[in-house]
């Protein structure tokens, strides 16, 4: 069964806390936690406390590998790394979320998918490498990371596929995801409007359906599929004005997520498209 959730990024900068309650309103079935400087993103305890009271339980945890986290936990991100595991373990999720390397990062980088496999073993999780995309500078292309931003190539045997920068590097998901097979366990629900050749240059992570890359058909092709990873919310809705209005985003995502991972026979989340026959034709059958 494919779980739907919702990254805390979804509300950043709000505190753990507020995401707690906005993912339990929205209709999410649990929630991925993204490490920062707020130190109850840091301790299983607090964390434990908050999924028991909202009933909402803690799917993933996404190590702190931005910028803006460089010195969350110290600067070696092999031991970022192993207290992401660590703390993934001790909240009772599955999966750790992680980026490829920098490339300034040239040590970390060489060891990087070995890390990434004793890591798992060591601590009984899944690390799902994330796609990430090209940087650009001067009109080029810039190598960013290391061994490179596309999991494709690695050997590493867990991914997470973001939709938006499958949009930024110009990668049409659906058939990234086909190319993972098995090795695609973990999802952000997002999307984006265009490539960074195309003059795009920021991540956008719009709501699902907003913009160009193939969201609803890569859904629906898991759910097919029988894939049981997690769906999980990675949407920007910094731009609502209101509380109000950034539950109606995520309840918006909710409703996608669930439409696109229905399986034809579940009656509690038809898609649109049915409900609106339905409407037309009440008395039908089947």
């Amino acid at each position: 069964m494919i779980r739907i959730g919702m990254s805390t990024t979804c509300v950043y900068p709000l505190e753990p806390e507020h995401a707690f309650r906005l993912a339990k309103e929205a209709g999410f079935d649990g929630i991925e936690i993204m490490v920062t400087q707020e130190v109850t993103t840091q301790q299983a305890d607090g964390l434990v406390e908050m999924a028991e009271r909202w009933d909402l339980p803690i799917l993933s945890i996404h190590a702190p590998v931005l910028l803006l986290t460089h010195f969350v936990w110290g600067r070696d991100p092999r031991v970022k790394l192993a207290r992401t595991a660590e703390l993934t373990k001790a909240v009772g999720a599955d999966t750790v979320v992680v980026h490829p390397p920098f490339r300034w990062q040239a040590s970390y980088a060489l060891e990087f998918l070995s890390i990434v496999r004793d890591l798992s073993a060591e601590h009984g999780v899944e690390i799902a490498v994330e796609n990430m995309f090209p940087w650009r500078a001067a009109g080029r292309n810039m190598k960013a990371y290391m061994p490179g931003w596309d999991p494709r190539d690695m050997d590493c045997d867990a991914v997470t596929l973001d939709f938006s920068h499958a949009a930024l590097s110009g990668v049409n998901s659906l058939q990234y995801a086909e190319d993972l097979g098995d090795r695609l366990r973990h999802v952000h629900l997002c999307d984006g409007s265009g490539a960074i050749g195309e003059g795009q240059i920021f991540d956008e992570h719009l709501l699902p359906g907003y913009g160009r890359e193939p969201v609803a058909e890569t859904l629906r092709m898991l759910t097919d599929r029988g894939w049981d990873g997690s769906v999980v919310a990675e949407i920007n809705t910094r731009k609502a004005k209101s509380e109000g209005e950034r539950l109606d985003m995520l309840r918006e995502t909710v409703a996608f997520a669930r439409d696109h991972t229905a399986t034809i026979d579940s009656p509690a989340h038809e898609s649109p498209l049915r409900r609106a026959i339905d409407a037309i034709l009440p008395g039908r059958q089947g």
